[in-house]
């Protein structure tokens, strides 16, 4: 029988889309629906488990961890890139490491979702909705206004689209963009700089790596225009959380929306909930019932196909 962990189940739907009972002959399975305190509570956690179904970069699967679990023999992770897995002491623990696909739609979705509730000030006004006010705020119009992305890959194209179809402006900038591509969906190639300086709402669309980590900081917020919007799906240490802080404060920009964030679950104590001029979703992106389909069904897929020896979706 192998002994399955399914970790970070926030939302307890594992055993909404798994028929468990199907799998009872070979899988012995158990949800985890919270966070471990830390790390060591993980270890005592998980040290009968052959296999673990985790969340992208929900739990970290360090080196420490890895060591500490000698019956772990797979890994199946949400998504084919997972940054908290040490793959390399994966490897040399001989541990299997498979992923899955993943739908790009809704980090696309949820963007548009931060950029309308900033513009039109949704959160205050269903805020006050339930507490009997009437039409409290002013928004602002999207035609006309000029959209900054940082990055022009799957996601960012998808915004950029939406974006024409609203009738706004749009230019881009990364350290690899493609100015063939960029041209074909009538996007302007900017400098990151003048990106910064021009655009009303500024959407990040890379993908977290030692160029792109605090590529956002007090030196960006103080090029940005006051009347500017900052969105963020991507990952959250690619703007620098006190300087974020800080512009919010001393309103230097008129307001960020964030999906991501630098510790997750946030603290409940988390300064960037206190501000008015911050938009804040709990990282829900992905979180659709599509991919969450997608995710558990190729985790087992993957688990299948290792125990056979055949093993699909690696990552390397």
């Amino acid at each position: 029988m192998i002994k399955v962990g399914v970790l970070d189940d926030y939302q307890e739907v594992f055993e909404q889309i798994i028929d468990t009972a199907k799998y009872k002959k070979k899988y012995e399975f158990k949800t985890f629906y919270e966070p471990f305190l830390n790390e060591n509570e993980a270890v005592i956690a998980l040290e009968d488990f052959d296999a673990l179904f985790i969340m992208r970069e929900r739990t970290p699967i360090t080196k420490s961890l890895i060591t500490a679990l000698p019956k772990l023999k797979y890994i199946m992770t949400s998504g084919m890139r997972n940054n908290a897995i040490d793959l390399e002491t994966a490897k040399k623990n001989k541990i299997v490491v498979c992923g899955t696909e993943i739908n790009a739609n809704p980090a696309a979705e949820i963007t548009w979702a931060l950029i309308l509730g900033l513009l039109r000030n949704m959160k205050q006004e269903v805020d006050n909705m339930f507490q009997g006010y009437w039409q409290t705020t002013i928004g602002f119009e999207l035609k006309g206004k000029l959209l900054g992305l940082i990055g022009l890959g799957k996601i960012g194209t998808q915004v950029a689209k939406i974006a024409k179809a609203f009738g706004m402006e749009v230019c881009a900038w990364s350290e690899n963009l493609n100015l063939t591509h960029a041209n074909d969906l009538g996007v302007l190639p900017m400098s990151k700089e003048d990106l910064l300086k021009n655009a009303d709402i500024i959407s990040i669309h890379v993908v977290l790596g030692d160029r792109y980590k605090n590529l956002i900081t007090k030196k960006e917020f103080e090029i940005m225009k006051k009347s500017s919007f900052l969105i963020n799906t991507s990952r959250g240490s690619i703007i620098n959380e006190s300087d974020l802080i800080q512009a919010l404060k001393d309103e230097t920009i008129a307001g960020v929306g964030l999906d991501v964030y630098d510790q997750e679950p946030l603290p409940q104590d988390h300064k960037l909930r206190f501000l008015p001029n911050a938009f804040l979703l709990p990282h829900i992106g992905y979180v659709t019932a599509e991919n969450y389909s997608k995710f558990y069904k190729q985790m087992l897929e993957n688990l299948d196909a290792c125990l056979e020896n055949k093993p699909i979706r690696t990552l390397k």
